[in-house]
């Protein structure tokens, strides 16, 4: 196994957790390997694409971005690889917990070599592979964006909320427990919309109108944020078949306050 990296320290690191040998990325020759992975910045795929194509390269040539296909990595063709892309749907702390892949879902794109070692790879980790076509990873990837970072931003508001109550910072690491606990039941349930809960999806006009107050006085754009994230949620109620006359009386009053 062979590592390659524009940084040589950062190769050097990867090749001593993975007992490989370390060379600079311009040298790198995959042939004779099954796999050639390329995980660099997305920006820079099509770049290193074309400079190892001028080596041999390995049967597979895969890349890890998510809001792209498998032609990014197109010059590798000619270097005797069939290429694909290959996008776990996993946050990637360092170092990645062995297991974390189980039950996740890895996007494939590409040739049919490079479809086939991909849901190879995911079936070893336990996870499950879905082709994600080059014409839907845009959307795709945007949509993962919204499923983590989207998350994680609005715990960080709740968070800031909490802070500006005076509470203890405890209660932030609480709405994180809570956000989690929710997720959990989501996964173990029918999904996302069939878990939701709270005063949205029980119609608590009132309740939401006064919290709603509350955030608009220290963040009128939050407030703002979050009346349109509740008439979001009113909507997947609804795509769940879960709708209510609570829920209309709540949706009436959450346009009448946004003016939509």
């Amino acid at each position: 196994m062979t590592v390659g990296a524009r940084d040589p320290g950062r190769a050097a690191e990867a090749a001593a957790a993975l007992g490989a040998r370390a060379v600079p990325v311009g040298e790198l020759s995959s042939v004779g390997e099954d796999l050639l992975l390329v995980t660099v910045t997305d920006g820079a795929i099509g770049q290193l694409a074309t400079l190892l194509a001028g080596r041999p390269q390995a049967a597979v040539a895969l890349h890890a971005a998510g809001a792209y296909g498998a032609e990014l990595l197109a010059p590798l063709r000619g270097a005797g690889a069939a290429v694909g892309a290959l996008h776990p749907l996993l946050p990637f702390p360092r170092p990645l917990p062995v297991g974390r892949a189980r039950d996740a879902v890895f996007a494939l794109d590409g040739d049919p070599p490079a479809l086939e070692l991909g849901r190879r790879l995911a079936a070893a980790c336990g996870a499950r592979a879905v082709e994600v076509p080059a014409a839907a990873r845009l959307l795709y990837h945007g949509a993962a964006t919204l499923a983590a970072a989207g998350v994680l931003t609005l715990c960080a508001a709740a968070d800031e909320v909490a802070a500006s109550q005076g509470l203890d910072p405890a209660v932030g690491r609480g709405y994180l427990r809570l956000a989690a606990g929710a997720v959990e039941a989501a996964l173990a349930g029918a999904g996302a919309g069939a878990a939701i809960t709270g005063p949205v999806a029980r119609g608590e006009v009132d309740l939401v109108c006064r919290q709603l107050d509350g955030l608009a006085a220290i963040r009128p754009e939050l407030a703002d944020l979050v009346a349109r994230l509740a008439l979001e949620t009113l909507r997947q109620l609804a795509r769940a078949g879960r709708s209510s006359p609570a829920q209309d009386a709540l949706r009436a009053a959450l346009e009448a306050r946004l003016g939509v």
